[in-house]
């Protein structure tokens, strides 16, 4: 299939896009984690019982999980039919005002519905980035504009980590006053030529039945969300849950969520620019993805026997894992490269909070093992769930990785039809950047 070129967009707009992408992601990842850091605090404040904290935060995160799949379903499609832009648009618009309402919930069903509501709008933010970024930049750089934007929207976690310190009402308002002022930014971004180009053709865009009408398309699908499952495990439990996991080990000191979770992620931000400059000098999106992996289990082997932990240890161990579990741009890298361009908004979007939204699943087998182990009369249950879901998470993302092909340097001008087939799609819009 072959179309008409575009005008090539200039160095200084694609520098901007990927500024712009990345303080995008900085603000998605402060609203994202911001329930795990004030979880305790203001779900006491809202009349929730320590005896209930651990289901009822678990419910809740399960609710913005859910939001994030159906977000992610709605802003993928939105993204190849209407364009990139729109989708960064009207996803920061809706979860800005979800934040302010956050600030404002008195109660435990009214927080859950709220939350709920922030997960579609926390949902488009990334893949609509991500995609705009790959599409722009060269095939041989792009690796470098995807491993910045995550960088830096990584560190969104320190942010909130540190803002939340003032009081939890207040984290959820300025989450939603940073949106605001990030839709302001998003005015001078422009859209992607290699969606332009599609846009003018009759190929079908934004068609999500179309990663299951074909077997072959639809394993390679499959196996993007599953090689990410390990991280949301870590994070959605491990980190979240580290009151619980502490109190099992023994830890010297009450371990906080909000410390854990800033150190991850500070930790993550570190691992995700060395694994994308790694994947730059190995040209290998795949053995970066199995290093940094194996890597992690070693990670979550260390913290779950550090016996008699101390918060300088929890630190650094936060510090290890997140290093090691840094492989997200990576990782959502590899999905967006995948897939033609008719479909590649919509699966940028929809792999990363698919997983996100795995983190349904994988607490329900948790908790399953949790109380199996807990009704047997073991005093160490958290600890023993823990091990087993992160070796059945782990064995099963491995096996996905396998399956997929090499994405490094892979030429992304084409699309894709309804039989499986793909066809070309010439656009100059790539830039030695």
């Amino acid at each position: 299939m072959t179309l008409s070129n575009t005008t090539t967009p200039k160095a200084k707009n694609v520098i901007f896009l990927v500024i712009v992408a990345s303080l995008g992601y900085f603000v998605d990842i402060y609203d994202l984690l911001i329930f795990s850091i004030v979880r305790v605090k203001s779900l006491h404040d809202i009349g929730v019982s320590d005896a209930d904290m651990r289901t009822k935060g678990e419910f809740i995160i399960n609710m913005q999980m859910f939001g994030l799949l159906l977000g992610g379903i709605l802003w993928g499609i939105i993204g190849d039919k209407l364009g990139r832009i729109k989708v960064l648009f009207g996803s920061i618009l809706l979860y800005s005002l979800a934040n302010f309402a956050n600030g404002m919930a008195t109660s435990y069903n009214m927080y859950a519905l709220v939350r709920f509501v922030a997960g579609i709008g926390l949902a488009g933010e990334l893949g609509a980035g991500i995609t705009l970024v790959s599409e722009t930049m060269s095939k041989e750089k792009r690796g470098y504009g995807t491993m910045i934007v995550a960088v830096v929207g990584l560190l969104g976690a320190a942010a909130a980590a540190t803002v939340a310190q003032y009081g939890w009402q207040k984290a959820y308002f300025i989450g939603g006053g940073l949106g605001v002022l990030l839709l302001l930014l998003r005015v001078g971004t422009f859209e992607s030529g290699m969606f332009k180009q599609a846009e003018q053709s009759n190929v079908a865009k934004g068609n999500f039945m179309m990663l299951f009408n074909d077997r072959k398309r639809f394993v390679k699908y499959l196996c993007c969300i599953l090689i990410g499952m390990p991280l949301w495990f870590v994070v959605g439990i491990l980190i979240t849950q580290s009151p619980e996991i502490g109190r099992e080990l023994g830890a010297l000191q009450p371990l906080s969520a909000g410390t854990g979770i800033m150190y991850t992620y500070i930790g993550l931000s570190v691992g995700d620019m060395f694994a994308g400059l790694f994947a730059q000098l190995t040209k290998s999106r795949r053995l970066t993805m199995l290093v940094f992996q194996l890597m992690s289990v070693v990670s979550v082997l260390v913290y779950l026997n550090a016996h008699g932990i101390s918060q300088g240890q929890f630190i650094g161990i936060c510090l290890f894992i997140g290093f090691f579990i840094g492989y997200w741009a990576t990782f959502v890298t590899i999905a967006s490269e995948q897939f033609g361009t008719n479909i590649r908004a919509t699966v940028t979007t929809t792999v990363p909070n698919f997983v996100r939204g795995a983190l349904i699943p994988i607490t329900l087998g948790y908790e399953y093992f949790v109380k199996y182990f807990t009704a047997r009369g073991y005093t160490n249950s958290i600890i023993l769930s823990a091990y087993i879901m992160m070796a059945i998470v782990t064995i099963i993302s491995l096996i996905a990785l396998s399956r997929l092909k090499e994405s490094f340097g892979k030429d992304l001008n084409y699309v894709e039809h309804n039989d499986g087939e793909t066809g070309r799609l010439n656009v100059a819009s790539e830039m030695n950047v």
